[in-house]
């Protein structure tokens, strides 16, 4: 159980990102990559395996697959992150040599987005593909429909691309799912008391995704306002599918919020933003993290979502001072077919850490040993792209890899969009 109460702030100076862009060159079928830990890993590898093996092992690869939405919607938004994880793969076969002596095979299947597609690619790379793990499954719908299986067949479902509040609550009931991304609830917690220590008086509304990323990020907000302080005067909710929010975004400007908190992806979110401009009504947007790319800029103008504020953990992409995020620009010029940007860190980052726990098992390659190694390399790492002070801290009994993160405001810089951070990192941790 999340409370605010046990959340302390801690303030630090300017620091850096999150999430970024990037596909990876394909290999005889769609979305497989065979020719990332990174240069910083210190775990040590032994190029070739001296006890058991797994399905998905054999002595050249190491086959990895994933679910997600790389058509339609949700696909066009989030096919950065798949790139990024795609393009590190490429980047440590090529130059690394792949990993304990084997190349790593990673086996993309498009499901959507939807629950039911995702049942059927995941059954295909469990029984079809003979998958090691499946790494970065996209999306609180899809991965809901095929986490009890991963769970119930012993199968690593590591760094889901979701911050659900569901897949770290409970490790016991689901000891083979990590999450990468932080908590819904707690990121809207923080959100909501972050608006009561800096904007009290002000009415807030709120728009969502009637769904358990919408739900989860407003059981948050409501657990960190302070009542006293300020009053939700409307709560609007829209379907996934839904084509125009217009009318949502209408009824919390005629309920007379101040402040509008969006739990929204980047389409929705982006349309919610452009109406409010449109309308001349200048309200204080905050919104879910899973928008914080600059890709957010394409889909609405710069100009309407300047000032908006969200949440991050990452350096940001455009910080190439930095040789962290300069090598990750590399990597994604050299072996990835998009650019560099806060999605494409994202999906770097979950290629990494897959490629750190494989590195510390070669001479163990089984589905168990994987696991072990997730819940021990990882204490308080400090990861290349990472914020300074954001610590990945995994455990047998704590799936939360993320607990500190840090607000970020939509700028106009020479006319164009751009992400900066403002105030200090906020570390929240679970009551015990």
């Amino acid at each position: 159980m999340w409370k605010l109460g046990k959340f302390s702030l801690i303030f630090l100076s300017l620091a850096a990102l999150l999430l970024v862009l990037a596909v990876a060159c394909e290999d005889e079928e769609e979305g497989e990559v065979t020719p990332a830990a990174s240069p910083a890993a210190t775990v040590t590898e032994t190029e070739t395996p001296t006890a058991g093996v797994s399905t998905g092992i054999t002595d050249t690869e190491i086959v990895l697959g994933s679910h997600f939405a790389k058509s339609g919607t949700y696909g066009a938004a989030f096919a950065p992150v798949l790139a990024g994880t795609e393009a590190y793969f490429r980047y440590v076969n090529a130059e690394e040599g792949g990993v304990c002596g084997r190349q790593i095979v990673f086996k993309a299947e498009d499901d959507n987005y939807d629950p039911a597609r995702a049942v059927e690619v995941v059954r295909k790379l469990i029984e079809e593909d003979e998958v090691f793990a499946i790494v970065a499954g996209l999306g609180t719908a899809a991965h809901s429909a095929v986490w009890d299986r991963l769970n119930e067949e012993g199968i690593p479902d590591l760094w889901i691309m979701t911050g659900a509040h569901k897949w770290a609550a409970d490790p016991e009931a689901h000891p083979w799912s990590v999450p990468l991304l932080p908590d819904y609830f707690v990121a809207g917690s923080i959100t909501g008391q972050y608006i009561s220590e800096n904007m009290p008086g002000k009415n807030v509304g709120v728009i969502y995704q009637n769904d358990d990323f919408g739900k989860d990020h407003v059981d948050g907000l409501k657990d960190g306002l302070d009542p006293d302080k300020n009053e939700i005067v409307a709560e609007q909710s829209f379907e996934a599918t839904a084509v125009d929010i217009r009318s949502q975004v209408t009824n919390l400007k005629n309920a007379g919020a101040d402040i509008v908190f969006g739990a929204c992806i980047p389409g929705h979110c982006a349309q919610a933003l452009k109406y409010a401009y449109q309308a001349d009504w200048d309200a204080q947007f905050f919104i879910s993290y899973v928008n914080s790319d600059v890709a957010m800029f394409a889909y609405a103008p710069p100009t309407a979502v300047e000032g908006a504020i969200t949440l991050q953990a990452n350096k940001m992409y455009d910080w190439t001072d930095d040789p962290a995020v300069a090598e990750h620009h590399r990597i994604m010029s050299e072996y990835g077919d998009l650019p560099a940007g806060n999605y494409t860190i994202v999906g770097h980052n979950a290629g990494e850490l897959t490629v750190m726990a494989l590195r510390a098992i070669c001479d163990n390659l089984t589905r168990e040993a994987l696991m072990d190694a997730v819940h021990t390399i990882f204490k308080d790492y400090q990861g290349n792209l990472s914020l300074p002070g954001v610590l990945t801290d995994i455990s047998e009994t704590d799936h939360l890899p993320i607990e500190q993160m840090r607000m970020l405001q939509a700028k106009l810089v020479d006319g164009k969009g751009k992400w900066e951070y403002i105030g200090d990192i906020i570390s929240f941790e679970q009551e015990e």
